[in-house]
């Protein structure tokens, strides 16, 4: 167990900007001599580590070798053949007592990334871990396995990190705040060209290459962003839940369907997916099959909760009355539309049915309450999200109704805004039950530095009123779970476009055990 001047010792590392180095304790493998020739010359572990999806007995190690990470290939300026890696778990951090360790082979073809499922270690343990390559010592980073009783959680839900529009200062905020998890809902990349998605204030640093649409497109920008050393302490902080939403691949894509009709769309989202899995700290059933990929999946927390992840992209059918923000479009009542796909849909409402946890977290990317952006008579809604679904909407809550899991409660990306609203499947008849929590966070940094539009937010209010809580500007959540409620803190920064911002505490809400609404 780690002592608390250990873990102080961490975080001041992570403050400093080191990422935990550590160079000290047990030594790792010896590389192969007789090949000094073909060592890598400089520190190839530019894109930082991470670790993610745990059990109870292990975690996802992952790491991506670059020397120049921009460079136009996509390859990181790495050379054309293997390179084997060392890598090592222990129990401290400074490496005293190894308990797992091993070598692994990063490969051109998967742009020198590994993906290390480790295995054997013990439940609800805190560990930490490192790659060795050529000479060459990686950060330290912190991971915990899932434990097999009952014990409280303490998560972060982030989503939405552009680059142009603002520093990651979000990022570095939730690793001070010493999560057992991280679950990123999306948005982890943005695929436009240089300039070509501006936010209020113009934009602090500009996007390497081209707008993504080859392999090599999605492999630079990828790269580009996990220089970033504020995302780079995030993920050394604590093991990630990761789920993509539409700039993974492009904006407001819906299944088979391109949003700008470009030739060619199913070879995009094969280079996509491939890029997202090469970067990303998932597990095997992950691999992309082509032009599709298994992102939907369940991770369970011992008895204290379940993560039912989905995907709100790949099944979906394409969004209504042309993706427009609009009212009157019957389009969208259309019973038959799909948002999850039946067969996800189904796989859902079987698990939550199945579920014996006290916690049910479905963590998913566009916001599922109806949220009508005009003041007055009629309504604007948003296509692109579960307003564009809403038969489907009012099939899976009452699913999740009649499923009989414990405290359903929904974690969403994608808003730019946080919102903490109740949901029901009548969203317009003042009785119909409450069914479940939203959880909605703002983004790390799209849209630039937010505001605080008093008046708009209160006509929101006034206009939604199952919704409790709304902010425009940038932020994450941190949620803490125990066998009696759940508690969210709304964490915003007040600016972006500079670093340095705290994260201040906005707004709290409470969700008692067996009660499906939110208390101030």
């Amino acid at each position: 167990m780690q002592t608390n001047a250990s873990r102080r010792a961490f975080l001041s590392a992570l403050a400093a900007g080191t990422g935990g180095l550590v160079l000290g304790g047990s030594a790792l493998p010896q590389l192969p001599q007789g090949l000094p020739s073909r060592a890598l010359r400089q520190d190839p572990f530019a894109l930082g580590i991470a670790s993610g999806d745990p059990t109870p007995d292990g975690v996802v190690l992952w790491t991506r070798l670059a020397l120049d990470p921009t460079s136009p290939d996509g390859l990181g300026g790495m050379p054309s053949r293997p390179v084997d890696l060392q890598w090592q778990v222990a129990a401290d951090e400074g490496f005293s007592s190894v308990v797992k360790s091993g070598t692994v082979t990063a490969r051109p073809s998967s742009a020198h990334s590994v993906h290390v499922e480790v295995d054997g270690l013990g439940p609800g343990r805190e560990y930490f871990y490192r790659f060795r390559a050529d000479g060459h010592l990686s950060d330290t980073g912190r991971t915990r396995t899932a434990p097999t009783a009952m014990s409280p959680l303490r998560f972060v839900v982030a989503a939405c990190a552009h680059w142009e529009h603002g520093y990651y200062t979000a990022y570095r905020r939730i690793a001070e705040q010493e999560p057992e998890l991280v679950v990123h809902l999306g948005d982890y990349i943005y695929e436009y060209q240089p300039q070509g998605y501006t936010a209020l204030g113009g934009a602090v640093r500009e996007h390497a290459g081209n707008k993504c649409q080859t392999l090599a497109d999605y492999r630079v920008r990828h790269a580009q962003y996990k220089t970033d050393r504020d995302l780079q302490a995030a993920h050394l902080a604590a093991p990630w839940l990761v789920a993509f939403d539409d700039h993974e691949i492009e904006n407001n894509w819906a299944g088979p369907v391109s949003s700008t009709d470009a030739p060619g769309f199913q070879e995009r989202r094969a280079y996509a997916f491939q890029a997202y899995y090469e970067n990303m700290p998932l597990r095997r059933a992950s691999v992309p099959d082509g032009a599709s990929i298994r992102i939907n999946r369940r991770v369970q927390w011992g008895p204290m909760a379940e993560f039912h992840l989905l995907d709100t992209r790949q099944f979906r059918d394409d969004q209504a009355c042309e993706d427009g923000d609009r009212s009157g479009c019957d389009e969208r009542l259309d019973s038959g539309r799909t948002i999850l796909g039946a067969a996800q849909h189904r796989w859902l409402l079987d698990g939550l049915t199945a579920s014996q946890a006290r916690w049910n977290l479905i963590g998913q990317q566009v916001l599922m309450a109806q949220r009508d952006y005009r003041s007055g008579p009629g309504t604007e809604l948003n296509m692109d999200s579960w307003d564009g679904y809403p038969a489907e909407r009012a099939r899976l809550l009452e699913g999740i109704r009649g499923s009989g899991a414990a405290n359903p409660v929904v974690l969403t990306g994608d808003a730019h805004m946080h919102h903490a609203a109740d949901l029901k499947p009548d969203f317009d008849d003042p009785d119909s039950p409450k069914v479940a929590v939203e959880l909605v966070t703002s983004s790390i940094s799209s849209d630039g530095d937010g505001y605080r539009d008093q008046a708009r937010v209160a006509e929101l209010l006034r206009e939604n009123p199952h919704i409790s809580y709304i902010d425009q500007r940038r932020g994450f959540i941190v949620c803490r779970l125990s066998e009696e409620e759940m508690r969210a803190e709304f964490r915003t920064l007040d600016y972006i476009s500079r670093r340095g911002a705290p994260a201040k505490v906005s707004a709290r809400f409470t969700v008692p055990t067996g009660h499906a609404q939110l208390n101030a």
